[in-house]
């Protein structure tokens, strides 16, 4: 791609496409366009590829989400493409009124619209109750996803700023109702699928109990992505890791209220035009009759369940 345009959800700084690409030494004549080429290549000689016919913006930005590493990019187009076919829950169909409006009652998710000088992409989630179904948090998943997926078209950042707010609730109500395997699977297909590239996660609490979150958190993540775990008992402190201005007006930035902004990407998440496109990408999965069982067993064995033969990076 020549030059990254704002999207009605997110903005992009002016200097953000060179940065990026210098940072992961893309940024010589003709690198880009070499790796996608064989990136396109590689893709159209996999025999269990459902889909083949990926842009050469969404490789671009498979490679970004990789550290400008071709072979990486393969890998994670392969994952995620792989993950598709192995967890469909969190792909299925979804209603966005019946499914995801219901969790506004507990849960608020922002992505930012503006980078921070870093061009790092800020997501706030703030969690409003703990009294919520477990079929809820599978809901919340699959928004995750969604957004994931809109971000493949459109987001082009150095890495992501997690700010998970749980001043309001009670910590130990909430970790018990969250199922380990489950977080566990989200984080992979994030991380290892789409590629998020995780720089903090701040965690916003008074309370005595927030060990046990962090407890959780732990269990879940690499021992690299929890040495990125900060923790704050107020939005003061996140000044220290986050330009004050790029957040939400909550938390006393320039941006909308973290539910006005959830809101924004409910209508978004559910115009026609992307739903239909969701669609057709959830079909981006594999037929592993077609594939070599010893690259399967190699790279994906023991999934969906305990994962041991993938690290979240």
């Amino acid at each position: 791609m020549e030059c990254l345009n704002d999207d009605k959800m997110i903005k992009f700084r002016p200097d953000t496409l060179e940065a990026v690409r210098k940072e992961l030494n893309l940024d010589k004549p003709g690198r880009i366009s070499e790796a996608l080429d064989i990136l396109e290549n590689w893709v159209q000689m996999q025999p269990h590829f459902v889909k083949k016919d990926f842009s050469r913006d969404y490789l671009e930005r498979a490679l970004i989400t990789a550290k400008g590493l071709v072979e990486r990019a393969k890998e994670k187009l392969d994952k995620l493409c792989t993950f598709k076919t192995l967890m469909p829950e969190f792909f299925n169909d979804i209603d966005i009124k019946r499914d995801l409006e219901p969790l506004l009652e507990f849960i608020h998710t922002a992505h930012m619209a503006h980078l921070t000088p870093q061009h790092h992409r800020v997501v706030t989630i703030k969690l409003n109750s703990e009294n919520f179904e477990s079929g809820a948090i599978v809901n919340y998943y699959k928004y995750l996803i969604m957004v994931s997926e809109y971000f493949m078209r459109v987001e082009y950042c150095a890495g992501f700023q997690i700010v998970m707010d749980y001043s309001e609730i009670n910590i130990l109500a909430f970790v018990t109702k969250i199922n380990p395997l489950e977080l566990r699977q989200i984080i992979t297909l994030m991380t290892e699928g789409y590629g998020c590239r995780i720089k903090g996660i701040h965690v916003i609490s008074s309370s005595k109990m927030v060990d046990a979150l962090i407890s959780l958190l732990k269990q879940v993540f690499s021992a690299k992505l929890a040495e990125r775990i900060h923790l704050h008992k107020s939005a003061e402190t996140l000044y220290e890791h986050i330009p004050k201005e790029v957040l939400s007006c909550d938390y006393g930035g320039q941006e909308k209220t973290v539910l006005e902004i959830n809101k924004d990407w409910l209508e978004t998440l559910g115009s026609k035009e992307f739903l239909n496109y969701m669609g057709k990408m959830s079909k981006a999965n594999t037929d592993e009759s077609c594939r070599q069982s010893d690259k399967f067993n190699e790279h994906y064995v023991g999934m969906p369940g305990s994962f041991r033969a993938l690290s979240v990076d």
